[in-house]
């Protein structure tokens, strides 16, 4: 099919222009002409798309700058110093291979989205073939193919339709609006009509859910607006993570610290201490071995699994482990309307009966007529479980009757429906006759109020029926135009009784009416989703509403949530028709205005995503139709509807709400935040404690002591450090977490104070150590230089360790003291202290562990120097923290 045909509006055109374009008539192709069509234009399926293999999947994940760095840093470990290197070498490696899996198993779980776009496809499609109807594979059709639809068949291609009886179309999936859609063959529409306005036309992949009609394919494969999609998520940028854009900008930071202390030490090896080059240069590289904290990767997966697990308990399921710190740098949270910021089912919400407009819950008499006939003018039917099965619009009727005890299988027993009109585009109307125990016959009409209140000549009001008046008409009116300003879905009520079934014509059945009432119905909002407004504004996170619903409609949720402030007078909505006539650059100048995007089409929401991300804004979108699948892809963190999302949504997510609810999404915010803070305190943690080791290590390269073996470096990372520092990760959340702004894309893991933290908190470990080494030496409990040596080391690795977990305390909060964000609230914290101290004791007091790990037993005044100087990490922090507190420092915290 050629591109300049397969964009060709066929929704401005008539029937017979259609037919003439695309070479066909109402009798279908030949099917000479069908395979030859075939040939030309591709079987209707999607591209698979080019399919990457395992390898450069694997290959792929090792071009991040740490793996690069700590894979360097193992080979290099390996050849200055042997066997000893071995083991930190395979430490780093397996670190290196199990994050490199992970991603290769992530990638897989995105690639699933095309899949499972080709699985929604119609398996069937019943078609005129040589001018007789046969069933044959969705795959076969072709433009120009004549297919048959009816109620609960999948619409196998794009199609203009040129017959159709009472049909509606459900296209939730495609435009998001939740109404089943009436469609009309004779309504030409204009060029600039997004789709849930073309009611001409029919696309693949949306359902009928009413009537039957008949449509000429127009497009298949990947030139329908399903394809286009595909296409659009196929080639969707993904925006790099908060998170990595944070582990990168730490991975350069630290090459280029490690980098710089090594040269020092190697220059101080040479040339202050006289040794061989060689000899400093295998100083050098230990000292940038143990700069890094090879357990740094592996912490912040553990991290962000814990927080997928807390977040799948609250209805968050978590696809993408970033998206779990993602979340807590959002800025923008684009939500759709149907089914997250809405309940996803139509709600009687006012009714106007006996010259009163009263809510939905004012209690109703079973005789009400408005009641009687909103039921019984319905063909909802009732399954065996009990559940209420048609058009969203009459389910919502049959359930307001129930609510209110009236029970219309139940009456239909002793009023049984006899004859009908059924529902008309042209008419508006519906009508249902039913056989009163009189012998009378009742014929309820319902349908739209300014063709109805053509055919009421009188009005009921209490019970007693008389004219009704032009003042009648005029406040019936004037209640149906205030409630269609408040979006609410309007339908009359009328009614008459006949003493025979009459002729059944609609000049006849419904002429010379009783006007009864008016219903007013939404897609009302989620009870909690105004408070998750609220929360998110206070938390500096603008919503905005992005659907395919009417403007209106949109306008009056945004409203009644908050997204739109009622009293604003500014416009805060946009419809994808006006979208269309601005161009990206003139777009991007006055996007910030608006709140609400009404009637919009995948491509515009793909520019409202992309808008945000041009001003540097972390965007989380919501989606749960097709349509949805590039935004949700292109977005910082796409969220799915496990509920009423679509498979392809799903796969295009980073995360999926099993709920479907918005406020699921605030809590998962709190979650992400969470994290952000407590990968910050273990990198706080691990950064101090390595920049403590390189310091010990540098002075003692300087002054020629002999402070820490490789052994105890290699025991202290692999035991206070690990421990701890996934300890620190499950902290509670800090009070007032969600009352800070955002800390966005521009932040990183050292914003905060957290950088000044690890710097003056690494000198202090590096000078407490030092001092307690140093009073070994001069205060022996020996007198053999080689055992006062032994005992001042052992003394050196015991407070070394001590520290780091005595600091781990320190840790929880950058700023405040650790006496008021609680000792002991963190239970994992409360386990993981106490065993790293006992794995950490064992190897200096228990027997056999002196010699391998080369330490000494010391005597009581050594070790209370080791608890003396190592207790003293707690108070000097603490002193610094009273400073920064007294000088309004804590007012940096994120």
């Amino acid at each position: 099919m050629s591109k300049e045909q397969s964009k060709a509006l066929f929704y401005t055109q008539g029937v017979e222009e259609v037919l003439k374009s695309l070479d066909t008539s109402v009798d279908g192709l030949s099917t000479a002409q069908a395979k030859e069509r075939l040939d030309a234009y591709g079987y209707n399926e999607l591209d698979e798309g080019e399919k990457r293999s395992l390898l450069s999947k694997f290959i792929d994940q090792f071009k991040d700058l740490m793996i690069i760095i700590l894979l360097v840093a193992a080979a290099l470990s390996i050849i200055t110093e042997g066997r000893h290197g071995l083991t930190d070498a395979c430490i780093i490696f397996a670190v290196v291979v199990l994050n490199g899996a992970f991603g290769v198993y992530q990638e897989g779980q995105a690639e699933a989205a095309i899949e499972a776009l080709k699985n929604m496809s119609s398996p069937m499609a019943r078609v005129r073939r040589d001018g007789n109807v046969v069933e044959i594979d969705s795959r076969e059709l072709v433009p120009g193919d004549i297919v048959l639809l009816e109620a609960g068949d999948v619409v196998p291609a794009d199609m203009r339709l040129i017959e159709a009886a009472s049909l509606k179309i459900e296209e939730a999936a495609l435009t998001g609006e939740s109404v089943p859609v009436e469609k009309d063959i004779t309504e030409t529409v204009e060029a600039e009509a997004g789709i849930g306005d073309r009611v001409n036309m029919c696309y693949q992949n949306s359902n009928v859910t009413y009537g039957r009609g008949t449509g000429v394919v127009t497009n298949t494969g990947m030139y329908t607006e399903v394809g286009k999609i595909a296409d659009m998520l196929a080639n969707a940028d993904e925006s790099q993570t908060p998170l990595k854009q944070s582990l990168e900008q730490l991975s350069k930071t630290l090459t280029y610290l490690i980098i710089a202390i090594a040269l020092v030490t190697f220059l101080v090896s040479v040339f202050i201490r006289g040794e061989q080059p060689l000899e400093g240069l295998m100083v050098a590289v230990a000292l940038a071995v143990a700069a890094i904290p090879e357990g740094l990767p592996a912490i912040v997966t553990i991290l962000l699994s814990l927080g997928t697990t807390t977040l799948a308990k609250r209805n968050a399921i978590v696809r993408k482990l970033p998206a779990v710190e993602t979340l807590g740098s959002t800025e923008i949270i684009a939500s759709d309307k149907t089914g997250t910021l809405t309940m996803n089912q139509m709600t009687v919400e006012k009714v106007y009966t006996n010259g009163q407009l009263q809510n939905a819950d004012t209690e109703l008499g079973a005789d009400n007529t408005t009641l009687r006939i909103m039921t019984f003018a319905n063909d909802t039917k009732v399954d065996p479980d009990g559940k209420l099965i048609g058009d969203p619009t009459e389910t919502a009727l049959v359930q307001f009757g129930l609510d209110h005890n009236f029970d219309v299988r139940e009456v239909l027993k002793s009023e049984p429906r006899v004859a009908e009109l059924p529902f008309d585009s042209d008419r508006k109307l519906m009508s249902t006759i039913h056989k009163e125990p009189d012998g009378s016959y009742f014929v309820a009409v319902k349908g739209a109020p300014d063709q109805l209140i053509k055919r009421v000549t009188r009005i009921e009001i209490n019970g007693e029926v008389r004219p009704i008046t032009d003042e009648d008409k005029q406040a019936i009116l004037a209640v149906n135009k205030d409630l269609a300003k408040q979006a609410l879905r309007v339908l009359m009520m009328a009614y008459k009784t006949t003493s025979e079934i009459p002729t059944l014509e609609s000049e006849v059945v419904e002429s010379d009416l009783i006007f009864s009432g008016l219903v007013g119905m939404i897609d009302p909002e989620r009870p909690e989703a105004a408070e998750a407004v609220r929360v998110a504004k206070e938390a500096g996170i603008r919503p905005i509403m992005i659907t395919g619903d009417h403007q209106d409609t949109a306008e009056a949720i945004a409203k009644r949530l908050g997204i739109i402030d009622p009293n604003d007078t500014e416009d805060r909505v946009i419809t994808g028709a006006e979208l269309n006539e601005l161009s990206d650059e003139e777009f991007q100048k006055v996007f910030k205005q608006y709140s609400v995007y009404a009637r919009v089409s995948p491509e515009h929401k793909v520019r409202i995503v992309k808008a945000w991300q041009n001003e540097g804004k972390v965007v989380a979108m919501t989606g749960d139709g097709v349509n949805d699948a590039p935004s949700l892809k292109t977005a910082d963190i796409g969220i799915g509807m496990g509920i009423t999302g679509t498979e392809v949504s799903k796969g295009a997510s980073d995360m999926v709400l099993a709920d479907d609810n918005f406020a699921t999404i605030i809590v998962a915010v709190e979650e992400g935040r969470k994290v952000f803070s407590n990968i910050q305190k273990s990198i706080q943690y691990l950064l101090s404690a390595n920049m403590a080791e390189v310091f010990i290590i540098f002075f003692a390269t300087l002054f020629g002591w002999d402070v820490l073996q490789p052994v105890h470096l290699l025991w202290i990372n692999l035991v206070t450090d690990t421990l701890p520092a996934i300890a620190l990760g499950v902290e509670p959340a800090e009070p007032g977490i969600m009352t800070h702004k955002p800390h966005g894309r521009q932040s990183n893991f050292f914003d905060g104070g957290v950088f000044g933290a690890i710097m003056y908190q690494g000198v202090f470990q590096t000078i407490l150590v030092l001092a307690v080494y140093g009073w070994g030496l001069v205060f022996p409990e020996h007198h053999t230089q080689a055992e006062i040596h032994a005992d001042a080391l052992t003394m050196a690795y015991a407070t070394l360790g001590l520290i780091q977990l005595l600091h781990a305390f320190n840790v929880k909060s950058v700023y405040q003291s650790v006496f008021k964000v609680g000792l002991f609230r963190n239970k994992t914290f409360n386990w993981a202290i106490p065993v790293a101290f006992i794995l950490l004791m064992a190897t200096i007091v228990v027997p056999g562990f002196n010699n391998l790990f080369h330490v000494s037993h010391l005597s009581f005044t050594q070790w209370l120097a080791v608890i003396v100087g190592s207790f003293l990490i707690v108070v000097l922090v603490e002193i610094v923290k009273a400073t920064q507190r007294a000088l309004g420092k804590d007012k940096d915290a994120i």
